[in-house]
């Protein structure tokens, strides 16, 4: 039998509201519970992440998944992007600060004896850098995820970011034009070191899995190597032919996980019970 509780609230950066949801079996154990972050332009509630949610659960682990503060989405509505301003003034700092929030919820309130973490694409990136900074997690787990958050930044858009205080990036399902505020690329000079991947990577002592598809269009399969060749002790599973999101999509209206999706999820899974 499988429990759910959905949009808890708790506070995170700027005192700005998180949504929180927690998937478990009737029984819970203890040492399975696993911390979800979402990526870049998503949320909690995107694609198949309940019904992933449902799956770990079912497999005997307590799964949290929540909403950053700053992604977009509102109390009213966490599904949409009806909050823009909050949008663009997000950064790496803020979802790390976030993702400590959650920990010290889960920590208090569920009372856990260990925790994973787990993220898709910049949630990856998240947790990794979380897992270097906070001695409480015991595995991370990052699936289609950057290597570096700082070569994303074209040089030449810089100048004219600066000049105009805003860029904007295209969110082709919703189609808006999100706005990213120039705090964003002075937050990541001036916390360089705290955002830089590689070193968070390299001083790691605990079980790490990186998961990737050969096809990641938006995520290029070298990024995975890169972390694999930065922590020689991580296990890295290339899932042939899969796209960013594992053939998931949002809506999520198929009646069984796509074949890439679950192959990524029986890996995870797999992973998590060693």
């Amino acid at each position: 039998m499988i429990e759910s509780k959905s949009n808890v609230i708790i506070q995170g950066a700027d005192n700005r509201p998180i949504l929180i949801d927690i998937t478990n079996p009737k029984q819970i154990n203890k040492k399975k519970f696993i911390i979800l972050s979402h990526g870049f332009k998503g949320f909690k509630d995107w694609g198949p992440f309940n019904h992933i949610a449902k799956e770990f659960a079912f497999q005997g682990f307590t799964l949290v998944k929540f909403n950053f503060s700053h992604n977009g989405t509102t109390i009213e509505d966490p599904t949409n992007f009806g909050n823009l301003e909050a949008f663009g003034n997000n950064n790496f700092c803020k979802e790390l600060d976030d993702l400590g929030f959650v920990l010290d919820w889960v920590e208090k309130n569920l009372n856990p004896n260990e925790i994973s973490l787990f993220g898709h694409s910049r949630g990856g990136g998240i947790s990794m850098l979380k897992t270097a900074e906070d001695n409480r997690i015991k595995k991370v787990i990052s699936w289609a995820s950057p290597s570096d958050f700082s070569n994303r930044m074209p040089e030449e858009r810089i100048a004219s970011w600066k000049e105009k205080g805003v860029a904007f990036v295209f969110n082709g399902r919703t189609k808006q034009n999100m706005p990213m505020y120039y705090q964003f690329y002075e937050n990541c000079i001036e916390n360089k070191q705290r955002i830089d991947i590689k070193s968070a990577i390299e001083q790691l002592t605990i079980p790490q899995l990186i998961v990737h598809g050969s096809d990641d269009p938006t995520v290029q399969l070298a990024e995975a190597k890169n972390l694999k060749r930065w922590n020689n002790s991580a296990q890295l599973s290339i899932i042939k032919g899969a796209d960013h999101v594992f053939g998931g999509r949002h809506p999520f209206d198929l009646d069984k996980f796509p074949p890439h999706l679950n192959e990524a999820i029986d890996i995870t899974i797999n992973f998590l019970k060693k």
